[in-house]
């Protein structure tokens, strides 16, 4: 996408969620009248829509979203091919032979992002060593600690959605393989989940021991 203010509001909606107008105008230095016009002009070509919520007395709060067509300007990587070659897969060696196909993306997956963490010494290092993985492979991913030291990774964006829709097995396969990568230091729990309805992916780290 080009670098204009409305694709900037655009991005900012997929990573941080719904946002009030003034949140907006605040993150990006301009007025609450200019933001209007630019989500005005996105609702008018279907990327973004509003709810309004009401919390405790006064006037409901007014939150823009993006759309399913808003999501989509995010590009999922070569989804009909990724989904054609799953289909011919299953249909040449069966489900069996899809699994196996599976099995090997883990593991050569999983040395990828185990080399990357071993460089790292703490927990901390090593999610976020994950989380710049991701990023790079289009997962528009970060990470955060909170207050009670738990770690959260997250995925703003899916590019094999279509896939992992088709095969839900490639989703599993990412949950083990960060187990698999963080070790018994820490436990690790899907939160939130693009294939149930969440509008991201997030990952809970706890840490097991000091």
């Amino acid at each position: 996408m080009a670098d204009t203010t409305s694709d900037r509001i655009l991005f900012r909606l997929k990573t941080r969620g719904p946002q009030t107008i003034a949140d907006l105008g605040a993150a990006f230095g301009i007025t609450s009248e200019a933001v209007r016009q630019l989500l005005v002009k996105s609702e008018a070509d279907n990327l973004v829509s509003y709810e309004d919520r009401r919390e405790g007395r006064g006037r409901p709060k007014r939150l823009w979203r993006l759309t399913e067509t808003g999501h989509a300007r995010f590009p999922d990587r070569h989804a009909d091919l990724t989904v054609g070659l799953l289909d011919a897969v299953r249909a040449e060696f069966g489900t069996e032979g899809l699994d196996r196909l599976i099995a090997r993306r883990e593991s050569e997956q999983r040395e990828v992002y185990r080399a990357a963490a071993a460089r790292a010494r703490t927990l901390e290092g090593k999610v976020k060593a994950l989380a710049e993985m991701r990023d790079r492979e289009g997962y528009m991913a970060e990470w955060r600690r909170d207050d009670d030291g738990t770690l959260v990774l997250i995925e703003n964006h899916c590019p094999i959605c279509a896939a992992a829709a088709k095969c839900q097995n490639l989703c599993r396969s990412e949950l083990a393989i960060f187990r698999d990568v963080l070790g018994e230091a820490a436990e690790v729990e899907r939160t939130d989940h693009v294939l149930a309805g969440a509008r991201r992916c997030a990952y809970r780290v706890t840490p097991t021991r000091t």
